[in-house]
């Protein structure tokens, strides 16, 4: 089978995983104890959890964007012949 008819190659595979494993690690940091109907947990307005957490989910959707997008010099080079 001629590796030049798929749409991705090696590289974007390991972006796409990258960018996963990114997003992965921006939910687990909002993750925490919630309050009840019993108790109030002030760490629910924590700066890690509220401003950290979502720039790193949104940062790992902009690196798979550009895993997407990305292409390799080799396949540029075939284009271009």
């Amino acid at each position: 089978m001629d590796r030049t008819k798929f749409a991705f190659n090696k590289t974007n595979f390991i972006l796409l995983g990258i960018g996963m494993a990114i997003i992965i690690v921006g939910f687990l940091l909002m993750t925490g104890p919630g309050s009840t109907e019993t108790t109030f947990e002030p760490d629910i307005f924590s700066v890690r959890r509220i401003k950290v957490a979502p720039f790193v989910c949104f940062f790992g959707f902009i690196f798979m964007i550009y895993g997407i997008l990305h292409t390799s010099k080799e396949t540029q080079i075939k284009n271009e012949e």
